[in-house]
């Protein structure tokens, strides 16, 4: 397929994001475009469908927002990548546990570029590093559409992770890009994300990815009006 629209809105709070995602999925039909929205965002715990009050243990002066991906509870907070996946499942020839192992094995590609081995489980969607996790996963499907996605953990802060049991598994340890790679090895942000981009993008089965300029509105990102 043809070229996959990108936007990246930068640092924003959660809850604008997840209202926009939630309303461009609700409104868009068959003819509009699948779309990756790659932001980080302000400290925040989201707890899935399915989540248990009991896996937040301390979460203290971050808020917790409830939200409808699967899965439980989880950290976002600046230096974590946080890539949306909104796309038609039918137009990809793609069914959810397919788009699910496309996400992942875009997590390990771009891991491997890094050097380092990434691994996933059965029955526990995300990426895994020897025994720590460093990539989080949780989708909704709506009228055919996903949306929600990826979260890696670059450089950001992994003690608010001790005040939650990470996916609902008490004792599971977190870990970021910054401590697997030898010190000053850390390349920036943006270039990760277009590593992790392009990887994805290929996965999903497009020829490449263009940006595109942005608003968050009531209907989604928009494109914004500049004059």
């Amino acid at each position: 397929m043809s070229s996959l629209a990108v936007c990246r809105p930068g640092l924003q709070p959660y809850v604008p994001v997840f209202e926009a995602m939630k309303a461009y999925t609700e409104t868009r039909n068959s003819d509009s475009p699948d779309q990756l929205w790659v932001v980080q965002h302000e400290p925040i715990f989201t707890q899935g469908q399915a989540g248990k009050a009991e896996h937040l243990l301390m979460p203290g002066d971050i808020p917790v927002v409830q939200v409808d991906r699967g899965g439980q509870v989880t950290y976002h907070g600046p230096g974590q990548i946080v890539i949306y996946v909104l796309v038609n499942l039918k137009r990809l020839s793609l069914n959810v546990r397919q788009l699910v192992c496309a996400i992942e094995s875009s997590i390990k590609l771009m891991l491997a570029d890094c050097g380092i081995q990434g691994e996933t489980r059965d029955r526990a969607p995300g990426v895994y590093v020897d025994e720590t996790k460093i990539a989080s996963l949780g989708l909704r499907i709506r009228k055919g559409n996903s949306y929600h996605g990826l979260a890696l953990n670059a450089d950001v802060d992994l003690e608010p992770f001790s005040r939650i049991n990470p996916c609902g598994y008490p004792g599971l340890e977190m870990t970021r890009l910054k401590d697997l790679l030898p010190a000053g090895q850390m390349p920036p942000i943006d270039t990760l994300e277009e590593q992790l981009l392009d990887k994805l993008t290929a996965n999903l089965g497009y020829r490449a990815w263009h940006t595109r300029p942005w608003d968050i509105h009531a209907n989604g990102l928009q494109k914004a009006n500049h004059h």
